[in-house]
């Protein structure tokens, strides 16, 4: 009952308890059939309003998103992502060099096969030659022999090839001895934000166990809004009074 309603009361205006009971069953129902029919579209936009007030930070938008900090989850860690860069980096390298080391040793040894495949040419070429000079007239010899020396010429090619792959192969070591020099870097990195944090953690520990502070104020005096209790807090208040 409202103030106004009491006072018609008092003055004579209403008789009926119950009239006046009905009227405010009729009131009170129109203003549920009017609360009924809000848009279910701004039902929802405020769903979504709240949703986003409480997961977000009041300002918080796409085009803002770049000024605030990531949260700190496992896969936002500076330095956990730091120290998986480096190890993972490292352990990648390594299998690099087992590779590239694989690949120099197979064509230092196709080069010593090579080596091999060269003499037995020289020689089949020394032969042909003595062959062909005592007899000028069989001309297999001559065949052969011009066979056997383009044959030595394809081999001494190879073996250039062979060994132009293993200077490069060296190069790419040589590269990739910055691999090195860069996880050493990001190691200091880590090793420098590791003691600024250990400073940090340092400089405003107290002497006090947080278990063992007193609970700190919600709301002061001077505080701009009038929030001085949630209904979570008012439910538990009354729920507390019933027990009693």
């Amino acid at each position: 009952m409202t103030q106004e309603e009491l006072d018609a009361l008092m003055s004579g205006d209403i008789d009926d308890l119950d009239s006046l009971g009905d009227e405010q069953s009729v009131s009170e129902q129109n203003d549920l059939e009017e609360d009924e029919e809000v848009d279910d579209d701004d039902l929802v936009f405020e769903e979504e309003e709240t949703k986003t007030v409480k997961e977000k930070p009041v300002g918080y938008t796409k085009k803002t998103a770049h000024h605030w900090p990531m949260p700190a989850t496992e896969e936002n860690k500076m330095v956990h992502q730091l120290d998986d860069v480096t190890k993972e980096s490292e352990e990648k390298a390594s299998e690099i060099f087992d590779i590239i080391e694989g690949v120099s040793n197979n064509l230092m040894d196709s080069e010593e096969v090579m080596n091999g495949v060269v003499e037995v040419i020289n020689s089949n070429i020394a032969l042909f030659k003595t062959l062909n000079k005592k007899f000028p007239d069989v001309e297999a010899f001559a065949t052969q022999l011009e066979k056997n020396s383009a044959a030595l010429d394809d081999a001494n090619q190879i073996i250039e090839s062979m060994q132009s792959g293993g200077d490069s192969i060296m190069s790419v070591m040589d590269i990739m001895q910055y691999q090195d020099i860069h996880r050493q870097k990001i190691e200091r990195v880590i090793n420098v934000m590791r003691a600024l944090s250990n400073y940090m953690n340092s400089l405003f520990e107290g002497r006090i166990d947080d278990e063992k502070r007193v609970s700190s104020a919600q709301h002061i005096v001077g505080d701009t809004h009038n929030e001085l209790a949630s209904n979570e807090d008012i439910e538990a208040l009354l729920a507390s009074f019933v027990k009693q």
